[in-house]
């Protein structure tokens, strides 16, 4: 048995013990009683009632009294010990079907959801604490399922309302070149141009939807490893490097080496590479994108900041929500669904990290920070 029931068995003993011991007792007081009775008043009125009432000789009353009472003594304290054990036994199970009860209302109280803590007697107090997780649990699992629910109805209906604009755009052009043949090459041209700029899009706000969708799917289920963040970080600089040359952006990495932590590489690298596009998208013309990575405690600290117009507080606050634009116009012509931030807070989140991003004017800056692995805390 459970140890944190050892409480419970001795009450259970006890109370055992206690009815057979009340039993006992109540027996003997019986078996006295009756030695009591036998020697007077039963005799007495035995007699009487053999002689008055049915006509017997006082000797034949006797005789009777010896054959059927005194020699069926053992007898009768055996029914009377029966029946003191069953009264002993029903007062005892009377505690037991109590608990069985209060247990019972607690699985309703569960099932019904109606709130409330779990509320069991002392004795049964490890079943209370195991009932109490379970109700926890479920709950928890409740708030699970509708916050999943509410997703699947807000992709839903991004889903639609994004992907119309650009989808009428597609039909459109391609509508206006099949049936405007006098179109000269220039103008079909552009208008090739317009639709497969528009599909692309499409496909990029796609690709954001089954991408949020797959991490609520696959929650859990990632293969984590030491990765060596300073190396990731480079990698990540180096791959991006046709981007920043497009708008004429510089680069500067300040990294402190011997970083490591433990993740899932794909979605580490998922949401640096998000930030930095986010980075480079926002960035000034000409400006300048930095990466550093240090050490602080426990932690690794990495800031990603770009040269670009200073963001608002009350944008601050409301930048990682999934959806949210910071610039609605220019994202529904270029950028994406606005799940870039969300999904990277997410994958930040689940590797017990966090992210905030900062303001300050000139540089707009996004500060993860990860847990070090054990062996880099001791390097």
């Amino acid at each position: 048995m459970d140890m944190r029931y050892a409480k419970l068995k001795r009450k259970i003993v006890l109370l055992a013990a206690a009815g057979t011991l009340a039993a006992t007792l109540t027996a003997a007081a019986l078996l006295r009683l009756l030695d009591h009775l036998l020697g007077n008043l039963a005799q007495r009125l035995f007699v009487w009632a053999a002689t008055c009432l049915f006509g017997q000789s006082q000797q034949t009353a006797l005789e009777a009294y010896q054959h059927y009472i005194v020699e069926n003594v053992p007898f009768f304290l055996v029914c009377a010990l029966f029946f003191t054990m069953i009264f002993a036994l029903y007062l005892v199970t009377g505690r037991f079907t109590r608990w069985l009860d209060e247990i019972a209302q607690a699985a309703r109280q569960i099932a019904g959801d109606t709130g409330g803590t779990i509320a069991l007697p002392v004795e049964l107090q490890p079943l209370e604490q195991d009932l109490e997780s379970i109700r926890k649990s479920l709950l928890e699992q409740k708030r699970h399922q509708e916050e999943m629910t509410r997703r699947r109805k807000d992709l839903t209906a991004f889903l639609a309302h994004d992907l119309k604009t650009p989808l009428t755009s597609v039909v459109g052009y391609l509508t206006l070149l099949r049936d405007q043949p006098e179109l000269s090459a220039e103008q079909r041209a552009k208008f090739t141009g317009i639709a497969l700029e528009k599909a692309r899009r499409l496909e990029e706000l796609l690709g954001e939807f089954f991408d949020i969708t797959r991490m609520d799917l696959c929650a859990g289920q990632e293969e984590y490893q030491n990765i060596r963040l300073t190396v990731l970080l480079e990698q990540l600089a180096d791959e991006l490097y046709p981007q920043l040359g497009e708008k004429g952006l510089c680069c500067v990495t300040q990294l402190e080496q011997g970083l490591v932590v433990k993740g899932d590489p794909e979605g580490l690298a998922r949401v640096f590479d998000n930030v930095l596009r986010n980075a480079i998208h926002y960035s000034v013309a000409g400006g300048e994108v930095r990466i550093s990575a240090r050490r602080e405690g426990d932690m690794a600290e990495v800031i990603l900041s770009n040269e670009g117009l200073e963001i608002p507080e009350g944008e601050l606050a409301r930048i990682f929500e999934k959806f949210y634009r910071l610039d609605a116009a220019r994202s529904t012509r270029t950028g994406g669904a606005g799940l870039g931030l969300a999904i990277a807070k997410e994958i930040v989140e689940r590797h017990g990290g966090t992210i905030r991003a900062e303001s300050n004017g000139r540089y707009t800056s996004f500060v993860i920070s990860l847990p070090l692995v054990q062996e880099a805390l001791c390097g």
